[in-house]
């Protein structure tokens, strides 16, 4: 990544209302960290910060900060965070993070897609960003805006995994190489057919084993447990012989 200019100065104010009014006159707080000083508060232009987001493909931006009146003028610094106004998406604050020229960082860089994936163009499926950035590893001048990835060949069912992503020379790409990067996956109407489908047959086995269950069943009073098939079956059984045993009173009577 090139290193592009920017003009900074040294800032005093740190409370709410400074601060408040600094924003008023055009001007951004900013803060720079690094290994090599502590700490310092910075004010830098407005416009000049949001003119190189503007044209910038991410906001990894990697600046040769000139500070005025300061002992260490120039600096090589990356904007680590920048803070937005919620409504106007005004700049509100920046972060710098300073850097050597000769040494690695570790970046979150933007992950972005080109063409268009089989599975989504002949299938009807959808195309699923599961990461959109990926940690790499680099010096400072060989740092990525984006790192772009090719997902023509993608079919249904398919994804490219962070070991498959060629990284560009001198970068590494950090993480598990075995984890989902980009996916394509099965049509939404398909998904819920299949679903549904799933859900029917198990309410249907459900309804078939309660009516297998009740199948035999005798009717009982409030109260009472029904007999097993076993006993209703004997009771039957003892009261036919009973009824056998008893003469009929009508001909005894004749008798």
């Amino acid at each position: 990544m090139k290193s592009v200019p920017l003009k900074a100065f040294s800032r005093s104010q740190v409370q709410r209302a400074e601060v408040t009014k600094l924003r008023a006159s055009g001007r951004v707080p900013a803060t720079i960290y690094g290994r090599q000083a502590k700490p310092q508060n910075l004010e830098i232009n407005a416009k000049e910060i949001g003119d190189l987001i503007h044209h910038s493909v991410s906001e990894n931006l990697l600046v040769d900060l000139s500070v005025e009146n300061d002992a260490r003028s120039k600096r090589l610094a990356l904007v680590k965070e920048i803070q937005h106004h919620p409504v106007d998406g005004k700049v509100l604050h920046v972060d710098f993070h300073e850097v050597a020229e000769n040494e690695k960082v570790t970046v979150q860089v933007p992950l972005e897609t080109v063409g268009e994936a089989a599975g989504v163009k002949n299938g009807g499926g959808v195309l699923e960003h599961i990461l959109f950035k990926l940690k790499v590893r680099c010096l400072p001048k060989n740092l990525p805006e984006q790192i772009i990835v090719d997902v023509a060949h993608l079919e249904i069912g398919k994804a490219i995994h962070l070991g498959e992503i060629k990284a560009p020379e001198g970068v590494e790409i950090m993480g598990d190489k075995h984890i989902s990067v980009i996916a394509v996956a099965a049509p939404r109407a398909e998904e819920e057919v299949v679903a549904t489908e799933a859900k029917g047959a198990a309410d249907v086995e459900m309804t078939k084993e309660k009516k297998e269950g009740e199948e035999g069943a005798a009717p009982t009073k409030a109260g009472e447990k029904a007999p097993a098939k076993g006993d209703a079956k004997a009771a039957a059984a003892g009261a036919d012989k009973k009824a056998e045993a008893k003469p009929d009173a009508k001909a005894e009577k004749k008798k």
